[in-house]
Formats: structure tokens, C-alpha cells, sequence
């Protein structure tokens, strides 16, 4: 049965590794509004400085992009889907350099 996965594994190609790079992307980019709307409530709460509105809603549009890029390129092979893919990355590359180091 091993094998069996191994022979899979190959025959997906660069293709797959794209699109997994990219579904990690997007799965990290929803846990990181997860986590930042659950600092966002508990400064709220305790009156201390945390996350504002405008960075949570640059994540959940950010989040929200990927996800639906994701899902497209789960469900088509070829040049669509690798586009599909490609944009994962770069929404996740521009939110992160906007947002967290500059």
C-alpha cells in the first residue's frame, strides 16, 4: 500500500506541490485571522493595545481570496489551476509584507 502512495505522490508532479504549498498557505492565512480576531477580542476586553478593525478586515478579505483561489485549484488541473495556485501565494506574500513588515 505504501508504494501505491509513493507512485500517487509522484505522478502529481509540480503541480501537486504547488497546490499543497498553496492549501498550507491558505489553511495558515485563515488560522492567522482566527488567531488575530481572538487577540483582537481579548484587548478589547482588558483595555490593552491589540490588532485594529482595518488589519482584521485586510486578513478576512485576504483569507476569504484564498480560500476561493484554493478551492479552484483543487478542482481544475492545468494552467488554471496553477494560476489559481500562484495567486494563493502571492496574496499570502503581499498580505504578509503589507501587514506585518512595513
Amino acid at each position: 500500500m505504501g508504494s501505491a502512495r509513493a507512485v500517487n505522490a509522484r505522478r502529481r508532479g509540480a503541480g501537486g506541490v504547488l497546490r499543497g504549498l498553496s492549501g498550507l498557505l491558505a489553511g495558515g492565512l485563515v488560522a492567522l485571522l482566527v488567531a488575530l480576531g481572538i487577540a483582537w477580542y481579548v484587548a478589547d476586553r482588558t483595555g490593552t493595545s491589540g490588532p485594529g478593525v482595518p488589519t482584521l478586515v485586510w486578513h478576512a478579505l485576504a483569507a476569504v481570496a484564498a480560500v476561493v483561489a484554493q478551492r479552484y485549484a483543487d478542482r481544475h488541473r492545468g494552467a488554471g489551476g496553477a494560476v489559481a495556485a500562484a495567486a494563493v501565494i502571492v496574496i499570502a506574500a503581499v498580505l504578509l509584507t503589507t501587514q506585518w513588515f512595513f
